[in-house]
């Protein structure tokens, strides 16, 4: 007898992002309907801050807040409470404004009249130094005269971040937009908290989540949930949901997958996991999920399972049939048909204009090739499939993709999200693209390698190319040597310099805290930076710390690098970062608070003509003087490639 077939249910869980549907259940939705799969979807993450962020919600949230000891509530909590009922009244409003149904409210927005304003609002301050020319009115200098819809975005996007405070401090201190319960799950080595955390009683968050989770199973009935955590952030939600649908049927099939589960769930041996989920699979789905439809329809044995963790007599078992991938090119389009598009949040979280892209409207998000073509990269997890198996899709299958999404979504956005897109595989898309005149504003992340010269990245901006972003880590010849990037900091200046004059925004991704590295190499490094926006190289910048994964080749082979791993205790559940004694002895936390600092004023014009040693005046003894000359990268500019 044939088993009857199976409705498969993909779920976001929160939280992810506000702007835009995280992509993954959009990719695997699309891709089973290719094969013919009964297949849905539904975000949680954006239902869930839809029910917190509305009048009912706020008065839930209130209820904690003055159910707290006076003594403990926070600055953000006084606030609320104090003006709550300007919050509960404007609370729809913002929502509103901010999914672009009620446009004409940004002038009372804008006004800053209409909306209580708490802590939060204390971040405009750092417009008040650079607005003094014009007369002390930050946001007048920030947005000018006309930028009243983006004006009033940003004060709607502080006023969400006050209620998010709230949140946190008065209802569940695990609360965030983005890192939401992350310590419970990020390279955490025993299930143990997060085994407490599920057991402890329901906050108001996993109440209203609870309800959205019983409200999706009786409005799609599903036989399979897929549940995607791309993050430490969303694996308690996650874990939470399985709690509510195992409890409500739990003859329901749950398989937990995705970024987190593929980079930290590698070696899981945690059987109490398997009380909430069935199935744990590792790197793309698609293969993975195909077997495991066919064992569920009793089409083939467990043992011909691919990638996938079970649970046997209370022991994690790991089975893997090998078979061939799915070629990217035969994956199928994303589908969004089920996720509510109108109803994204466009936040404007920092002025700069190619930072808000993360943030700002709702992308279609599609990739250009699977992996990564260069894979060498020291502090990358090139050992892992996301990374180390690089396969193309055809220029015509990929503007065959964003046609047929266009015509689903009706909007002409894209954000590509490879870990580098290959500037020959960018070139071929960006001719098929002018061919067809389809008029897309399309941005992604590459490699600032020299095959992208002027004329190519005039070329990608003739084919709607908005922005791009890239890895010039630690801006050090000897540490991007060492890393393996393979570019020069002069060869980075001069790529980034042709995409800025074709009218590309480009954002630099840096990096600090690099085995060896010293202050002296982090001075030189933000001198460097500091020359990229003052030669309008780059208008967007972040840095992070760097932090050594057991995938990477640093933590493969320390003792290439100079350093030492600190060993770990026995793992059992997520196992990722791994801490190491740098004989340096630099305090990277202290020069990591001065780099944060000029970024973010770099970054809105400010400060470009100061010494670079004033933002680590902070930092305990002296701090050494730039050895980078003051017009390094003016005159790589002027040299040929």
């Amino acid at each position: 007898m044939t088993a009857p077939a199976l409705r498969v249910l993909s779920l976001i869980p929160p939280m992810t992002q506000l702007n835009t549907p995280y992509p993954s259940t959009a990719y695997i939705t699309g891709f089973l309907r290719s094969r013919g799969v009964d297949a849905v979807q539904a975000d949680l993450a954006l239902a869930l801050v839809l029910k917190l962020f509305s009048p009912a919600g706020l008065e839930s949230v209130r209820s904690h807040a003055l159910a707290q000891p006076e003594a403990q509530r926070t600055a953000s909590v006084h606030a609320f409470l104090d003006q709550f009922a300007r919050y509960r009244a404007t609370i729809g409003l913002v929502i509103a404004f901010l999914q672009g149904r009620d446009s004409t409210l940004a002038h009372r927005i804008a006004a800053r009249e209409l909306l209580p304003e708490g802590p939060r609002f204390a971040a405009l301050e750092v417009y008040v130094d650079a607005a003094l020319s014009e007369g002390g009115d930050p946001l007048a200098w920030a947005f000018g005269a006309l930028g009243v819809q983006d004006k009033a975005r940003h004060i709607a996007t502080l006023y969400l971040n006050d209620l998010a405070d709230v949140l946190r401090d008065a209802v569940d201190e695990r609360f965030a937009f983005v890192r939401y319960a992350e310590s419970l799950a990020s390279s955490q080595p025993t299930f143990a908290p997060m085994a407490a955390a599920l057991a402890a009683p329901f906050t108001l968050v996993d109440e209203i989540l609870h309800t959205l989770t019983l409200a999706t199973l009786s409005q799609h009935k599903p036989d399979l949930v897929l549940l995607s955590v791309p993050f430490p952030g969303a694996l308690y939600a996650a874990l939470r949901i399985a709690q509510t649908i195992k409890a409500q049927n739990p003859h329901i099939t749950i398989a937990l997958g995705g970024g987190f589960v593929n980079t930290e769930l590698r070696e899981l041996a945690e059987p109490r996991l398997f009380d909430l989920v069935d199935f744990v699979t590792l790197d793309s789905g698609e293969r993975p999920l195909l077997a495991l439809m066919d064992f569920l329809q009793r089409k083939r044995s467990k043992q011909r399972l691919v990638r996938t963790f079970v649970r046997e007599e209370n022991t994690v078992r790991y089975i893997n049939f090998v078979e061939p991938e799915v070629p990217f090119e035969e994956v199928g389009t994303p589908t969004w048909d089920g996720l509510p598009l109108d109803r994204y949040l466009s936040l404007l979280d920092m002025l700069n204009p190619m930072h808000r892209l993360w943030s700002d409207g709702r992308w279609n998000k599609l990739t250009v090739a699977h992996g990564c073509y260069w894979k060498k990269c020291s502090f990358c997890d090139v050992s892992l499939d996301y990374i180390s198996r690089y396969e193309t899709a055809s220029a015509t299958t990929l503007a065959d993709r964003i046609e047929a999404i266009v015509n689903e979504t009706g909007q002409t956005g894209f954000h590509f999200v490879d870990e580098a897109a290959p500037p020959k595989a960018l070139k071929a898309l960006a001719d098929e693209l002018i061919s067809r005149q389809l008029p897309i504003s399309w941005w992604g992340n590459i490699r600032f390698e020299k095959t992208f010269t002027p004329e190519l990245c005039q070329l990608l901006a003739d084919s709607g190319c908005i922005a791009m972003s890239g890895g010039l880590e630690v801006a050090s010849d000897r540490l991007l040597t060492l890393m393996k990037k393979g570019v020069s900091v002069e060869q980075v200046a001069r790529v980034t310099k042709g995409f800025s004059d074709a009218g590309i925004l480009v954002h630099a991704y840096l990096m600090y805290g690099f085995p060896t590295q010293t202050v002296q190499d982090t001075v030189d490094a933000l001198e460097y930076v500091r020359q990229l926006f003052e030669n309008g190289c780059i208008q967007s910048g972040f840095f992070h710390r760097f932090s050594c994964t057991v995938h990477s080749p640093v933590g493969r082979d320390p003792a290439a690098y100079g350093i030492e791993l600190i060993p770990l205790p026995p793992v059992t559940f997520a196992k990722n970062d791994i801490g190491f004694i740098d004989p340096s002895g630099v305090d990277h936390d202290a020069l990591g608070v001065g780099l944060r600092k000029a970024i973010y004023n770099y970054m809105h014009g400010i400060g470009l003509d100061e010494d670079v040693r004033a933002w680590f005046s902070h930092v305990p003894g002296k701090v050494p003087k730039a050895t980078v000359g003051r017009n390094r990268i003016a005159k790589a500019l002027t040299q040929p490639a």
